[in-house]
């Protein structure tokens, strides 16, 4: 093994896997970069976001505190990862790859130099970039001029294309086939664990079944209960299901990195008055919301008019968050771009191919009659016409109040259908 070998070396194991997307459509995101480059005179650009090269590459990285990246020159892309990940950066995306070792701390930075000789001016995610990182930049590549491409690339990844529409519909189709086989579960007694894992379960299988040879990072089941309900990401936990509480499940299946989110408001056997009429209202909101997307409207406008409705149902004072933001490439790490959100002090026009996930979120405090979190979450496409709504599960009461089954095999069939 040569001295150079210590720092960097070329992994590529195995064979390409068969990807989600054709080379056309790859081939076009990198020149959009390109293009890009030649109109802000920059010689190259690095992307370090999970979504950035995801959305360039192909490959959705986990860094586990390395650092990943990926250059694209006027003649070619190529990833830089940690050795320790073997080959698959390589078999996962449309790139060349380098690995880089851990015998030195600054190995990344010594198969960047490898990727950037004579770059004057740097294209870098400048909202990914800490100013660490920054430092270690300048001090990798003296002399190099950096700009920011994160907000140019946030706008590239905006609009999305048929190919992407089509993964973005099966990983709703999936969620869907997930919070069916949580549906089969639910009933008193039984643990949120539980009912996750058989959901999870089931999204797995119905991601295998559909994609041969996907990685499966990154799915995700959260079913929470009670006063677990209050925040949108709390974590599941062996807490068990009481009859007449709120219940919250999210399905979020990640496809390629592109996550498609469901979420529903349940009750366990019945609600009382205060928590239907909450309930309600908030689908009130909710149907509003689902109505108002369509090309040509402003974020603030759609922000603005739930915000009336709210304030006239009396539940702003419990609003938890926006009413929803622009989805695709995104996890837990990654969250959502920030450019598309609706919210009042957001001025994007929606546009056809735009994806947006609403989600009027409700947290009525402990103490105060109908408790708990309440969330349905929908996504929607925005199109020429109008807005194509793809994450199609019952919502509301008439459907969302699980009765107890006496026999659980029930549950297990209906868990098999999710397959």
């Amino acid at each position: 093994m040569t001295h150079d070998m210590l720092h960097v070396m070329e992994w590529h194991n195995g064979e390409k896997l068969l990807p989600p997307f054709s080379d056309q459509e790859m081939a076009r995101r990198q020149d959009d970069v390109r293009r890009w480059m030649a109109a802000q005179d920059v010689d190259a650009a690095l992307f370090t976001s999970s979504q950035g090269i995801a959305y360039y590459s192909g490959w959705f990285y986990s860094g586990f505190g390395r650092k990943c990246g990926m250059v694209v020159s006027p003649t070619a892309a190529t990833t830089i990862s940690p050795a320790v990940d073997g080959g698959q950066p390589w078999r996962q995306g449309f790139h060349s790859n380098i690995c880089y070792t851990d015998w030195r701390r600054d190995n990344f930075f010594y198969a960047l130099r490898q990727l950037t000789p004579r770059v004057g001016r740097l294209a870098i995610e400048l909202d990914h970039v800490t100013a660490l990182f920054l430092r270690q930049l300048e001090a990798a590549l003296p002399g190099v001029e950096f700009v920011d491409i994160g907000q140019a690339s946030t706008w590239m990844r905006a609009i999305k294309s048929s190919e992407e529409l089509d993964v973005l519909r099966a990983g709703a189709r999936i969620a869907g086939q997930s919070a069916t086989a949580a549906l089969g579960l639910i009933a008193p007694g039984v643990a949120e664990l539980e009912v996750a894992l058989g959901a999870a379960a089931a999204m797995h299988r119905a991601i295998a079944a559909t994609f041969r040879g996907a990685g499966m990072t990154g799915c995700d089941v959260l079913f929470q209960s009670g006063i677990h309900t209050d925040g949108a990401h709390n974590p599941v936990t062996d807490k068990r299901v009481k009859a007449g509480e709120v219940l919250s499940l999210t399905c979020a299946p990640m496809l390629f990195g592109y996550s498609s989110a469901l979420q529903r408001t349940l009750f366990c056997e019945h609600a009382d008055e205060a928590s239907l009429s909450i309930w309600q209202k908030n689908l009130t909101v909710h149907r509003r919301a689902l109505d108002l997307i369509r090309p040509g409207a402003l974020c603030r406008d759609i922000a603005r008019e739930l915000g009336d409705l709210d304030r006239h149902c009396d539940l702003l004072k419990y609003r938890s968050g926006g009413y929803g933001q622009t989805i695709g490439l995104q996890s837990n790490s990654v969250g959502c771009d920030s450019e598309v959100a609706i919210r009042e002090d957001c001025f994007a026009e929606l546009r056809p191919g735009m994806v947006i996930s609403l989600d009027p979120m409700l947290m009525v405090p402990e103490g105060t009659p109908g408790a708990g979190g309440y969330r349905d979450t929908d996504v929607m496409i925005v199109t020429e016409a109008g807005a194509e709504r793809i994450t199609d599960f019952p919502v509301g009461p008439d459907h969302n109040i699980i009765l107890a089954r006496q026999d659980h095999e029930a549950g297990l069939r209906r868990m098999k259908m999710g397959r």
